[in-house]
């Protein structure tokens, strides 16, 4: 994984709020390649025009389905960041609501209104987004789901592709990867 931190004035058609782009083999290698100019380069010469080429890749990059909305009610974001912590927990939505003080309806309500998804949409974001720093350390998929929450292999690379289009070795671009998950 790699972050790029852009002067907001060389991207006016950006959002002012973060988001995780699809990336493409040939933004992938401009990155890469970005990666190693130095910070003050020659924005005239080739290093510039490799920006440009950059920036207008990510310009028109799809946004991945794997943004998630974090709350603002302190109970909330209590119970979130338990959930981030250890997303192999399976607590139920009824007993996050008796452990916070709240009706199992309150919460679902709150919830919903505070990022947009259901409890289990959320958990089951959180719980493939966890997956990904793992998978790039080349951890075994089983491990992967385990670790995750997932009560198996199979039920962890339906989840992911039914949430990425793609299996966890399509995502990282392994053949290798692939052939071991399917």
């Amino acid at each position: 994984m790699r972050s790029l931190y852009v002067d907001a004035a060389a991207i006016s058609w950006a959002q002012a709020k973060c988001k995780v782009l699809e990336i493409t083999p040939l933004t992938r290698e401009l990155i890469s390649h970005f990666s190693n100019f130095p910070a003050e380069y020659d924005e005239e010469g080739t290093h510039g025009r490799v920006a440009d080429a950059l920036l207008d890749q990510l310009q028109t990059a799809p946004e991945a389905r794997l943004h998630l909305p974090w709350p603002t009610d302190p109970r909330l974001q209590r119970m979130c960041e338990e959930l981030y912590a250890a997303p192999y927990l399976n607590q139920t939505l009824g007993e996050w609501s008796a452990s916070l003080g709240l009706s199992e309806r309150t919460l679902t309500r709150a919830f919903s209104k505070e990022t947009g998804f259901t409890f289990r949409a959320w958990r089951q974001r959180l719980r493939l987004l966890s997956a990904l720093p793992l998978l790039e350390q080349r951890q075994r998929v089983t491990d992967v789901a385990l670790a995750c929450g997932y009560d198996s292999t199979s039920a962890f690379i339906a989840a992911f592709r039914k949430q990425t289009g793609l299996t966890p070795g399509d995502f990282l671009g392994d053949d290798t990867a692939n052939a071991r998950l399917e």
